[in-house]
């Protein structure tokens, strides 16, 4: 299968997800087989404000979706089998990129709240067709605080509407 690179500079030219959603605010750095973002909590966030009140703290969930969304930031800019990518009409493109199809080893060894800045770091170790492993870490300056395992999924975009 061909592969299309699509260099941009803003995270929304990547991926589909939109305020409130979008967890990533800012690439540092891309290559074929790493990414790395920034992630700044606010406390503002939904999620946070309920999680927990008084105490609030930003939810493993969430960090899992944080280095989904950094993997797929990787596969459409160096795995995306279409030479056109449209980030504003989901429905132009034949694939959806970077369906989160399985998470193995979710480890998570501290927390993070407001005003703490997430650099998350996402390598690629394989990928065959359109599926793509990736191992993940999260940190809080120099602390680890999450680290998993995921395979994505570049699928047919019809797969996922009515």
């Amino acid at each position: 299968m061909q592969y299309y690179n699509h260099q941009f500079n803003d995270v929304e030219d990547y991926l589909h997800h939109r305020a409130p959603y979008l967890l990533v605010d800012r690439i540092i750095s891309i290559t074929e087989e790493a990414v790395q973002t920034e992630k700044v909590i606010t406390g503002k966030e939904f999620f946070v404000q309920g999680h927990f009140p008084g105490a609030a703290i930003f939810p493993g969930a969430m960090m899992q979706e944080l280095s989904t969304q950094s993997a797929g930031i990787l596969i459409a800019a160096n795995f995306n089998p279409m030479p056109e990518f449209n980030t504003h009409d989901p429905h132009f493109n034949k694939y959806a990129l970077g369906v989160l199809v399985r998470v193995k080893n979710a480890k998570f060894k501290g927390f993070a709240k407001p005003g703490d800045t997430l650099i998350t770091e996402v390598s690629l170790n394989d990928h065959t067709a359109n599926f793509f492993d990736f191992r993940a870490t999260i940190r809080v300056e120099e602390k680890t605080i999450m680290q998993n395992s995921f395979r994505l999924a570049n699928v047919d975009s019809e797969l996922l509407y009515d």
